[in-house]
């Protein structure tokens, strides 16, 4: 495992542990914890945790780099993309396993949903859905 996927691996962790909404680090300080230069934090905050993969990040720069990261729900017209950056999201968290997260991806594919009037609304919804049964612990 590279640094990268370690430093991805790291924050994901600490989104599980945190109660609050956002997760507050400090890029200097994770640089420190991982022995490597600031902007290697800042590339793995703007590529793992990109709005795209369903996160939304403040950044601060000065007295340490103040980093805010929240992960949102995804809402309206969802695309097969961002659905499956979802699932992604899900099992790099430890949500879910691979076959549930391929079932998952076959659930939301564009080849699937290619008849619904509202694709991308009914995929939110089925996507959403899956998400509360594996949250709740059901699975």
């Amino acid at each position: 495992m590279g640094i990268t996927d370690k430093i991805e691996a790291f924050i994901l962790e600490l989104m599980k542990q945190e109660n609050d909404e956002w997760l507050t680090i400090q890029r200097n300080e994770l640089a420190d914890i991982f022995g490597c230069v600031p902007s290697q934090i800042n590339y793995v905050i703007s590529t793992r945790f990109s709005p795209d993969r369903g996160y939304t990040v403040i950044s601060r720069r000065g007295g340490g780099g103040c980093i805010k990261i929240k992960h949102t729900e995804p809402s309206g017209e969802v695309t097969e993309t961002e659905a499956v950056n979802e699932i992604k999201r899900m099992m790099s968290g430890g949500i879910i396993n691979e076959r549930e997260a391929a079932l998952m991806k076959a659930a939301v594919t564009d080849e699937v949903l290619r008849t619904a009037e509202n694709s991308g609304t009914l995929r939110t919804s089925i996507l959403n859905g899956m998400k509360a049964v594996f949250g709740s612990g059901a699975h």
